[in-house]
């Protein structure tokens, strides 16, 4: 019987890998955090009855795999704004009330799931494999559909390994996960811009998005979006889609004056993406969420702004930010070793 030190050191290498994969299934930092953590329990107390028949990696992943399963039984899909319903129309009308009571889909930093192969091939797969618009797909799909297409098509499992994990033939895993497929396609057309993990092109990019916005520079922020770019704000359900309406609320809605956001350079999902800070009565900087970008062929196709606070804590970022004075001049580090922009 091993000993906690012991099961720590043998489980603790995969313990990021795990958190990802639970996160494919979940699309909630917390819920996978809390699968892993349930993963875990549950494979020190078998430890006795594990054979070594696979790896120890394999194993662990059947543990959570049949965990995030039971997870899901009464739970849920995880949206966004954009599988809910049709885009707003109107950019001058405020969005509707926000949705609190709907399981929103949640960004994943990239810091709590990095530790892995340092290959920049299996980099650049495991960067595809946690996007936005793919984990948002996976919330379409039934949970053992859902499973297997991680399985097979993410985790490279042969088909017996799989129906062996689910209790079902080959023919069934290659039938789910021939439906699976097909529904994802519909879901998440593939993107065609998926490159080095940290290029720094994007960040570039981002950073210069960033700029535009905290300073309220539409002129700007418009060079910066393709035409067809689509805005989300969960947990309010309105969205929009198309460059010109998307401006326009902003325009409206958001940036009425240079100031009103700070934002500090992170990464989710393997995207560019800041924390966001929005100036209040008493001039403090308080946390309003997380921006998430999508970029392709050098223009923002997406911003994914989620509306909740409290999502800076998971990525190690401060509740509140000192007065603007004191890093108008002082562009600084963000937590993943990026500069901020100039302000």
């Amino acid at each position: 019987m091993l000993d906690s030190e012991d099961f720590a050191a043998l489980t603790g290498p995969f313990r990021a890998e795990l958190l990802a994969h639970c996160y494919r299934m979940l699309g909630s930092v917390q819920d996978a955090e809390d699968q892993v953590q349930e993963t875990l329990i549950r494979a020190w107390r078998s430890y006795g009855d594990f054979e070594g028949r696979s790896s120890v990696r394999t194993w662990l992943y059947r543990i959570a795999t049949n965990a995030c399963l039971r997870a899901l039984e009464n739970s849920s899909r995880r949206p966004l704004p954009s599988g809910l319903g049709a885009p707003g129309d109107d950019p001058a009308v405020p969005p509707a009330a926000e949705r609190a009571e709907i399981p929103w889909l949640q960004p994943m930093p990239d810091v709590l799931v990095s530790a892995g192969p340092a290959d920049p091939a299996a980099i650049v797969t495991s960067r595809a494999s946690m996007r936005l618009a793919l984990i948002a797909a996976l919330q379409y799909l039934p949970p053992r559909q859902r499973a297997v297409l991680i399985l097979r098509d993410v985790l490279d499992w042969r088909a017996a390994e799989v129906a062996e994990l689910l209790g079902v033939t080959t023919i069934a895993v290659n039938g789910m996960l021939q439906r699976a497929r097909a529904r994802l396609a519909e879901a998440a057309p593939a993107e065609d811009d998926i490159h080095e993990p940290a290029s720094p092109d994007d960040r570039a990019l981002a950073d210069r998005y960033a700029a535009a916005f905290e300073k309220a520079d539409i002129a700007a922020l418009t060079e910066l979006l393709r035409a067809d770019a689509v805005l989300e704000m969960p947990p309010l359900p309105t969205w929009f889609a198309g460059r010109a309406t998307l401006v326009a609320f902003l325009q409206a809605q958001v940036l009425r004056e240079p100031g009103c956001f700070r934002l500090l350079p992170t990464t989710a999902n393997g995207q560019p993406a800041f924390a966001a800070y929005q100036r209040e009565s008493d001039g403090v900087y308080r946390a309003h969420g997380i921006m998430v970008l999508t970029i392709a062929a050098s223009l923002v196709t997406r911003t994914t702004m989620f509306m909740d606070p409290g999502l800076l804590a998971t990525f190690g970022l401060p509740p509140a930010l000192a007065d603007d004075g004191d890093l108008a001049d002082a562009p600084g580090e963000g937590p993943d070793g990026t500069r901020a922009p100039g302000r």
